[in-house]
């Protein structure tokens, strides 16, 4: 299979909640009404101001500032003049890898400064081929059914355990990150960051500036899991499927396959899997000693650059 080739499939299999809705609910244990934080685009999938969040000196995020969302591939005029009006943007990040990037580029705004970062390791897409290469033929028209094929290989998901460890220990994703906070840090105007669904990289990308920022590791955790929110109800359709799989397969006494571990898969790949995700909290704290020391010499972004960030992004008023 062909590095192109290899790209697009990897795109499909981590992008697979191609359809869903913006959307956002509030938290018993959330300190901002997380609805005041949906952008409602038309086009942009899982858009989100980074506004209102509060950090631990009692700041808050500015409104207006910091979006994070899916790629722009599809954004209508009026999306367009939300982020142009209401943000005054400046600057994009895109996470995508080339291969994605070509096959939904975004669309281009006047004015706006556009840079690429691959943040997929290629130790990920190394994974990726493994699995693909042991799992025989494969269809990516239907991303629900390549899913489905793929939930059982335990190689698979193994890899969507993989990935946030991944992301945060490889040496290029790392240098990208960083070369992300000094662009935010240096951006004249208002600042938008994508992957494909705005969920895993980009996920990574707001756990960086919030840690920058100064939030707790709470407030990281659950602007990180409110992705589920948008890809709940596909999560559960295909989950449900996978059940009644397993139940067929069963009473046919062709299976030994672990069901949780493929409804987990499936919860990795369509949504966020909060469960790898703060497993690889802990593994920075333990491997790096700590966010801080993590985001100082892994990424090099200073406590100097730090605090200007926070100068530059946060408000004294909710």
């Amino acid at each position: 299979m062909t590095n192109i080739t290899l790209g697009r499939f990897a795109a499909a299999i981590i992008c697979a909640a191609s359809v869903c809705t913006a959307c956002a609910s509030d938290s018993e244990d959330s300190p901002v009404n997380q609805q005041e934080r949906v952008i409602k685009f038309e086009g942009i999938e899982n858009g989100r101001d980074m506004g209102g969040l509060v950090m631990q000196d009692g700041r808050s995020v500015s409104f207006g500032k910091l979006v994070r969302s899916a790629n722009l591939s599809e954004a209508t005029d009026a999306d367009v003049a939300i982020l142009k009006n209401r943000y005054q943007l400046t600057d994009v990040f895109d996470f995508r890898f080339e291969a994605e990037e070509a096959a939904a580029p975004d669309r281009i705004i006047e004015g706006v400064t556009y840079t690429q970062l691959s943040t997929l390791p290629a130790s990920f897409l190394a994974a990726a081929g493994t699995g693909i290469a042991s799992s025989g033929k494969i269809d990516t028209r239907d991303l629900g059914a390549l899913l489905m094929q793929f939930a059982f290989n335990p190689q698979m998901q193994a890899m969507a355990k993989q990935l946030y460890p991944a992301i945060v220990t490889e040496p290029q994703s790392q240098s990208y990150y960083g070369e992300f906070l000094r662009g935010v840090l240096k951006a004249k105007g208002g600042v938008l960051w994508h992957c494909s669904q705005g969920k895993d990289r980009a996920g990574w990308a707001a756990v960086f500036v919030l840690a920058a920022l100064g939030a707790s590791r709470e407030v990281i955790v659950q602007d990180f899991d409110l992705s589920n929110e948008s890809y709940a109800a596909k999560v559960e359709a295909l989950s449900s499927q996978l059940r009644d799989k397993a139940k067929q397969q069963s009473a046919d006494g062709t299976t030994t396959a672990d069901t949780n571990a493929a409804i987990a898969f499936i919860k990795a790949m369509i949504g966020v899997s909060r469960e790898n995700f703060e497993a690889t909290l802990d593994l920075i704290d333990q491997k790096y000693g700590s966010m801080s020391q993590y985001m100082e010499n892994q990424l090099g972004f200073s406590k100097e650059e730090q605090l200007q960030l926070r100068n530059k992004y946060l408000t004294n008023t909710k």
